[in-house]
């Protein structure tokens, strides 16, 4: 008779992580649909390159400057709560973008959609990890969680390839019918929450001021690299007043009765290093693709819908995250399988170095099959290892930090070969060969740091056992034995 409450709880769980992938899967389509729509955005509206520029740059804004608050607002506001008024926020204004008539209702859409996933986000990744004890079934839950986001990024590709054939305004709409249907089910299937303790009401507001306005001037700084020789002072200036705010940052939560950031929760080094490696890891991957891409439109010709095809390989992970990884992780242990993708991504990228004016698709297939695969090895992996041994009341936290630094990573790899790119290509002679060249120097960034990102995560092997390595061990338990070290 037990069997039978033990199903229905069983199904209800997987409806529930279902509707949390939803949200991820969600957020990332968004991004990868706003990039193939930008050209015919530009056209329609009559937009300058800077406005333009905006667009893409609000969204990093928004989010960059407020997962950290976002993190911490779950753990002290409640979890179910957060995520339910932010996917709110969130599809009012993705709708309200598909109706905008200038370039600066757009931006304002986007930096405040931004701003909705910093706090969505997070919220969904805490309610996983405080719905799952530590172990088999919540490392499987965050893989799902991780490879559905990156394969709603691929996916997206090619989804706003068609969309902007219909209109790029479909491109705005299409994530509303979606945000709908994941609150329609929410509503159901999130458990209720206890109210807050008294001690944890309130929210310090002196340090999320200080927080956000850090991030917020750190990710303007960063996309400004993107366009080198242009404002430099103010590029600089954007720099040093973040690093003024992050001091400032700490003097208060050194002093805060309930700090938004408890200071010693970086303490925890395994934590710290996942974050690190995250953010290197997005940054090469998305700089990776994004260089791709360019190489496909810009000097193959190809549409942004063959373009977005040819890069689905890429989104592998979706598949391989779920299936593959827990195997390999139950059976190395998160720190292995973590290094093992970096240095698949370090082969992955370096087969593209050599790339040449007149590959084939079957020559390109190696490297993006080979890129998807790593991510699906390293990024569910730090995932787990960037919410292990966190307290449960400060999961949201936890993933406030790994959401903020893979934000940051990615701004920074995108940023980084766009200026590369543009400083081989002020320097050419303009021809295709000039062109390939710049390209092929762009492709050193992503490279490099998955080189230093697997210097980094190469750190935590110290600290886990070889599998078999003693009666009653296992990876995991090496793995998170050490996680404080």
């Amino acid at each position: 008779m037990s069997t039978v409450p033990a199903a229905r709880e069983g199904r209800r769980a997987r409806a529930l992580l279902l509707v949390l992938c939803g949200t991820i899967f969600l957020e990332g389509s968004d991004v990868a649909m706003l990039a193939v729509a930008v050209p015919g955005i530009r056209a329609d509206l009559g937009l300058t390159t800077g406005t333009t520029a905006w667009v893409m740059s609000g969204y990093v804004l928004g989010y960059a400057g407020f997962t950290l608050l976002g993190g911490r607002a779950a753990d002290l506001l409640g979890r179910r709560r957060m995520f339910l008024t932010w996917l709110g926020v969130f599809l009012v204004f993705s709708m309200l973008g598909g109706f905008a008539t200038t370039g600066w209702m757009l931006v304002v859409a986007r930096f405040v959609t931004g701003v909705a996933s910093a706090f969505m986000t997070p919220a969904a990744m805490s309610i996983i990890t405080t719905s799952y004890p530590e172990g088999p079934r919540r490392d499987k839950a965050l893989l799902v969680f991780a490879g559905v986001g990156a394969g709603g990024f691929s996916l997206g590709l090619v989804i706003g390839g068609l969309l902007t054939g219909l209109g790029w305004r479909w491109v705005f709409f299409a994530p509303v019918f979606l945000a709908v249907a994941i609150l329609l089910a929410a509503l159901v299937l999130l458990p209720a929450e206890t109210r807050p303790q008294p001690r944890s009401r309130g929210i310090d507001l002196t340090g999320a001021a200080c927080a956000a306005a850090a991030m917020l001037l750190f990710a303007y700084g960063i996309t400004r690299l993107e366009h080198p020789g242009t404002g430099g002072a103010l590029t600089l200036g954007a720099f040093v007043a973040g690093a003024v705010l992050v001091a400032a940052f700490v003097v208060v939560e050194r002093r805060a009765k309930v700090p938004l950031v408890r200071l010693g929760i970086f303490h925890k080094t395994a934590m710290v290093r996942a974050d690190l490696g995250a953010s290197l890891f997005l940054g090469a991957f998305f700089g990776f693709q994004f260089i791709v891409t360019l190489y496909l439109q810009e000097l193959r010709g190809w549409s942004s819908l063959r373009a977005g095809i040819a890069l689905i390989a890429m989104g592998c992970d979706a598949v391989l995250a779920p299936v593959l990884t827990p195997r390999l992780v139950s059976r190395y242990g998160t720190s292995r399988v973590i290094f093992g993708g970096f240095l698949l991504a370090v082969v992955a990228y370096g087969l593209f170095l050599p790339v040449r004016a007149d590959w084939s698709y079957a020559v390109m297939f190696p490297s993006l099959i080979t890129a998807g695969t790593a991510f699906a090895l390293a990024y569910g992996p730090l995932t787990i290892a960037a919410t292990d041994s966190v307290a449960e009341d400060e999961q949201g936290l936890a993933g406030g930090l790994l959401y903020t630094f893979t934000q940051f990573g990615s701004a920074v790899g995108i940023s980084a070969v766009t200026a590369v790119y543009g400083i081989a290509v002020a320097g050419a002679d303009g021809s295709p060969g000039a062109v390939l060249d710049a390209y092929r120097t762009a492709l050193v960034v992503p490279v490099a740091m998955v080189l230093l990102g697997a210097a980094v995560s190469a750190s935590g092997l110290r600290g886990t056992r070889p599998a078999g390595g003693g009666k009653g061990a296992s990876p995991e338990a090496g793995d998170r034995a050490g996680a404080d070290r």
